[in-house]
């Protein structure tokens, strides 16, 4: 398992903007991953700012656990191959390890974990500012958005150098404290509860 601090800034911009970045970017190539989203059905994880997915790319699987710091995000990651994920999937077998560990050290039933929802993203990942933006692509719970994230070490340089790669554009930009999971969980939500 390892352990890295995720420090983002995010914005939501419109499809034509999206267009008119990756266009910009054009050199680097596309890779499309999916997201599942695993939560309590009363949505515990959540509840508590504690975000548990499944990542899928290219075949291969890795699940990370995101906990609020004051600034950024602890991950702890851990790889699965294709048949832990369908035990998980299909039987709701948690695998052993450091991730079970923790949850279960903060009174989580593992039991009662399962994937409550998927996003699939189509991303553009381009070294930028001394950091990584990356241009994004979100489907999910019959929704399409755009987002534009640029990874830094630190908060206030990362939304900095966003906003003047989107104002320099001219681009129409909301910046977002949403992530992708609360976005996901809650359309997953708002479906559940229209049926």
């Amino acid at each position: 398992m390892s352990n890295a601090i995720e420090i983002e800034a995010k914005a939501l911009v419109t499809k034509k903007d999206y267009q008119h970045l990756l266009s910009l970017f054009k050199d680097y190539h596309s890779y499309t991953q999916t997201n599942y989203y695993v939560d309590t059905p009363d949505l515990n994880l959540r509840k508590e700012g504690i975000a548990l997915r499944i990542r899928e790319k290219d075949g291969v699987y890795e699940m990370t656990l995101k906990t609020p710091l004051s600034q950024g995000l602890l991950e702890k990651n851990c790889s699965w191959n294709p048949k832990m994920f369908e035990d998980f999937k299909e039987r709701a077998i948690f695998p052993e390890g450091d991730i079970k560990r923790f949850l279960t050290m903060l009174d989580f039933d593992v039991d009662n974990l399962r994937i409550r929802t998927s996003l699939q993203t189509t991303r553009v990942d381009i070294p930028y500012a001394g950091g990584k933006l990356s241009i994004d692509e979100n489907h999910y719970s019959n929704l399409v958005d755009y987002e534009i994230e640029l990874e830094y070490n630190n908060l206030k340089d990362a939304e900095r150098h966003l906003v003047a790669l989107l104002e320099e554009n001219k681009c129409d930009y909301v910046l977002s404290h949403k992530t992708k999971v609360t976005r996901a969980l809650d359309a997953y939500q708002a479906l559940k509860d229209k049926n």
